[in-house]
């Protein structure tokens, strides 16, 4: 058994590196001829104690690409893990001008995590009171959103989406337990993505 979570663990971090490559190889091309960028934060998103980051690069007069991403290595408490990082990527039209107004999105999204311990009586989330979740998730989805322009450099944006996605986790009995019972997948179709962000614009 320890064999096998040392290969499966070498399976989750590689494909967090060819991930986290891509995203910003991509980025990097695109900023190049970009005359604009917002670099962001998603407010609630610290809410769970997870620093977050995301860069947006117009495309066009009425196109921007986004990536964003959080990472949360702390062990809250003996019985508590939130441990994740999450990445998303997003292509986004403008109704009316890049970085003003309302804007529809297609986004991208994978991640890693190692949950467990927490009381929350909604739908598969509620297992999680008793037991711990540890795997990998990719997804997609369509989201809406709407940025006020605050100033000559700073913006106020919502935003919300929702789509597919696909979970592959190993489960333990307990929080604190290490015996696994099993590995098993799951598909998700509802809210993929939500955000309340400041954007700091770079003319």
């Amino acid at each position: 058994m320890p064999v096998v979570l040392i290969l499966q663990q070498k399976k989750y971090n590689m494909k967090k590196m060819w991930m986290i490559f891509g995203c910003f190889f991509f980025l990097e091309c695109i900023t190049t001829s970009s005359q604009t960028t917002g670099i962001k934060t998603n407010i609630p998103y610290w809410g769970t104690l997870t620093p977050n980051l995301g860069i947006e690069v117009a495309l066009g007069k009425k196109t921007t690409f986004e990536v964003a991403g959080g990472f949360n290595p702390f062990t809250l408490s003996d019985y508590k893990y939130l441990k994740h990082w999450l990445i998303y990527t997003e292509f986004r039209y403008w109704t009316c001008e890049k970085f003003n107004g309302h804007f529809f999105g297609l986004h991208g999204l994978g991640g890693q995590y190692n949950v467990g311990g927490w009381d929350i009586p909604f739908w598969h989330l509620k297992k999680l009171k008793d037991t711990r979740y540890q795997g990998y998730a990719y997804g997609a989805g369509i989201s809406y959103g709407y940025q006020w322009i605050l100033n000559n450099r700073w913006n106020l944006e919502f935003t919300l989406g929702g789509g597919y996605a696909r979970f592959h986790y190993e489960k333990f009995p307990c929080v604190k337990c290490g015996t696994s019972q099993g590995t098993g997948e799951k598909n998700y179709l509802g809210p993929t993505k939500g955000a309340l962000s400041i954007i700091y614009i770079i003319k």
